[in-house]
């Protein structure tokens, strides 16, 4: 007896979940063009950049890079933007000849990525973008802006950073800016080009046996145009 009514309250919780997931189904069916009307007809802020910008690398084990990227979101408040973008990185790495010295009875030495080492290659870095103004989006302003995500070097396995290397696995990527936002169409005020100062944090793992990781600062500066 227990066992039956068990399974008639199993049966009558199950059909009612199922009625409960077509009625959510039913109603986000329905809702669906309210969504997406106000995105396709530009009223929900559609906003895009793009910049261009150098960085000089820092430290020791340090790098420059010179790339370009675009971000595409939605301008939320006049103040906050948030979307998302990526990029293309040209690296030019600083070398020594400590490394390609080695003896090649060192136990990190490896032929293999000693033949293929080089000095210069491309990533791509890929984020999510968040910028804040600081005035009326009609007249200059200053902005801040941050750049969060991760960055993948392509076209080979390895890249040489001083006495070590970089691979092509997936790197954390972070690049904040500060500057100042000048409207450029007095019919448009989303018209605009930014100037930045950037720093950029990018982490990386040694090539060595000690798995210690690499650490890449650089700064520099930026121009972009919004729209």
């Amino acid at each position: 007896m227990n066992k039956k009514l068990l399974s008639f309250f199993t049966l009558l919780i199950a059909t009612f979940g199922l009625s409960n997931a077509d009625a959510q189904f039913y109603q986000i069916a329905n809702q669906l063009p309210s969504l997406l009307s106000p995105m396709l007809s530009g009223s929900m802020n559609y906003k895009g950049f793009v910049d261009a910008h150098y960085l000089k690398g820092l430290g020791e084990c340090n790098a420059d890079f010179l790339g370009v990227s675009t971000s595409q979101g939605f301008q939320y408040r006049e103040w906050f933007f948030m979307g998302v973008g990526m990029g293309v990185d040209v690296l030019f790495s600083h070398t020594s000849d400590e490394f390609g010295n080695w003896d090649v009875n060192h136990p990190d030495y490896d032929s293999t990525i000693v033949k293929s080492q080089r000095t210069s290659g491309v990533m791509i870095p890929i984020f999510t973008d968040f910028r804040f103004n600081v005035g009326k989006s009609s007249s200059v302003a200053f902005f801040a802006d941050v750049k969060v995500g991760c960055s993948f070097l392509v076209g080979k396995d390895n890249l040489r950073i001083n006495n070590g290397y970089i691979t092509n696995q997936e790197y954390f990527y972070l690049r904040p800016a500060l500057g100042v936002r000048i409207p450029v169409n007095s019919n448009n005020s989303k018209q605009a080009v930014a100037l930045g100062i950037n720093y950029q944090l990018l982490t990386a793992n040694y090539w060595s046996s000690w798995n210690r990781n690499v650490t890449l600062n650089s700064l520099g500066a930026s121009a972009s145009f919004e729209w």
